[in-house]
């Protein structure tokens, strides 16, 4: 997938060691939230065991991008993970400038 011009919302954290099932339903919340918002184009996530995560949201545009971040419940879900979910986190959003993928064909 081409991903050159979009925008990628990097958003790396430390979840505390609390409430591991509230935590869980609230990201599948906003993963579907997220997914019906006018210019979402995908979500990659990660976390390690350690509790260590970085989740890149893809975005049409930078406008896209803006107003996610200011849809009403992400915005309150984001309040309850300063409160509860994370110890730290870091949000950084780039513009796309050139984008590539390989996947190994398993075909013999």
């Amino acid at each position: 997938m081409d991903r050159t011009g979009q925008i990628a919302v990097i958003f790396v954290s430390q979840r505390t060691v609390g409430d591991a099932e509230g935590y869980a339903r609230a990201a599948e919340a906003m993963d579907a939230l997220a997914a019906r918002q006018p210019g979402y184009c995908g979500v990659d996530s990660a976390r390690g065991a350690d509790g260590f995560g970085i989740t890149v949201s893809w975005w049409a545009d930078e406008a896209s991008a803006l107003a996610w971040r200011a849809h009403p419940e992400h915005a309150t879900i984001r309040e309850r993970g300063r409160a509860e979910w994370y110890s730290r986190y870091e949000v950084a959003v780039a513009e796309v400038g050139r984008s590539y993928e390989w996947t190994l064909n398993e075909e013999i």
